[in-house]
């Protein structure tokens, strides 16, 4: 921690072009892939709440973190709530791992904490709603807005894209899995339209990756998976059943009703397709399946040695019930 202190002064008076002070130095618990260290920044008389999000290994990168700063960035003029970004770098020398800077929210993010929350405020179904309100902010952005190191689907088909990701992964497993496999003949049967527009996507917008406070939704983070894609993928992401943390009467992360969701997307300008967001779900949570079989994976092998990433693989038969229940008649 003393040495990630010194970098980060030092990077920071570099980057601000002041003499900047670091301390109270603290990880968060938060974060199974990247390490998320809190800590005050004091340049005069003046102190501010930072995070510095730090990727350990490039083994595990899905977007680099400064790609991921000028999306976010990207997002923020669009009028979603997220950390304001103070600057990213790909030099690993300055605290370890390439790493991104942002301002510090205070909130709720443990997503069983966050349930507790709306429970004991009642505002569970605000919170949805602010969420579906961000989503349509950011599907509104002008895709070409979109920084050059976002993902872009091939011949703008993200369904296409979508699905040959499935097959991939299910050629990968170390094990076979029917249910994974029946899960993609249905995807193939029922496979939509590519979208008449593509536009940036979160790609991981749920509970857990929310910041919560008792006035609702104060921010939405992770933006490393982010792309360029079919907004309705963005829309059936949050209803995957393992975001909703055995709270499965509120189908949006536990929190609120689909009809909230969908009135605050809406109401900020998104037009909701229910037959592309049922066919997004089942692809949603094959790959989620999928992803977690992977993570797992890459514990045995030793790409990624991680307690978090090795309990993934216990939950991929669980991802295919899922499925199956999502595509039973």
């Amino acid at each position: 921690m003393a040495t990630i202190e010194d970098g980060l002064a030092r990077w920071l008076t570099q980057r601000w072009g002041a003499d900047v002070r670091v301390d109270g130095i603290s990880e968060s618990s938060a974060g199974a892939r990247r390490r998320n260290v809190l800590f005050d920044a004091h340049v005069g008389d003046r102190t501010v709440g930072l995070v510095a999000t730090i990727l350990p290994t490039v083994e595990i990168q899905a977007l680099d973190p400064v790609a991921e700063g000028a999306v976010r960035t990207v997002a923020e003029q669009g009028g979603v709530p997220v950390p304001h970004v103070h600057g990213a770098t790909l030099d690993d020398s300055w605290v370890g791992g390439a790493f991104l800077v942002s301002d510090r929210i205070d909130g709720e993010t443990i997503p069983r904490r966050v349930l507790r929350q709306a429970a004991a405020l009642g505002h569970g179904d605000l919170v949805v709603a602010q969420l579906g309100d961000a989503l349509a902010r950011l599907h509104a952005i002008d895709p070409s807005l979109a920084p050059a190191g976002l993902t872009r689907p091939p011949d703008s088909a993200p369904v296409a894209a979508a699905i040959a990701t499935v097959e991939l992964g299910i050629e990968s497993l170390l094990r076979p899995e029917p249910a994974f496999a029946y899960g993609l003949r249905w995807l193939r049967t029922h496979r939509p339209e590519e979208p008449a527009r593509c536009t940036i996507v979160h790609n991981d917008a749920r509970n857990g990756n929310l910041i919560v406070g008792p006035d609702g939704l104060r921010a939405l983070l992770d933006w490393e998976g982010s792309r360029v894609g079919d907004p309705m993928e963005d829309l059936a992401w949050p209803q995957t059943r393992m975001w909703r943390f055995g709270a499965d009467d509120r189908i949006v992360g536990g929190l609120g009703g689909v009809a909230p969701f969908r009135r605050g997307y809406e109401e900020a300008g998104g037009t909701w397709d229910d037959d592309r967001i049922r066919w997004w779900r089942v692809l949603s949570t094959l790959r989620w399946g999928l992803g977690l079989a992977g993570q797992a994976a890459a514990h045995l092998d030793g790409r990624f040695r991680s307690i978090v990433m090795a309990g993934s693989g216990r939950r991929v038969s669980e991802l295919a019930y899922d499925a199956m229940m999502l595509i039973r008649p």
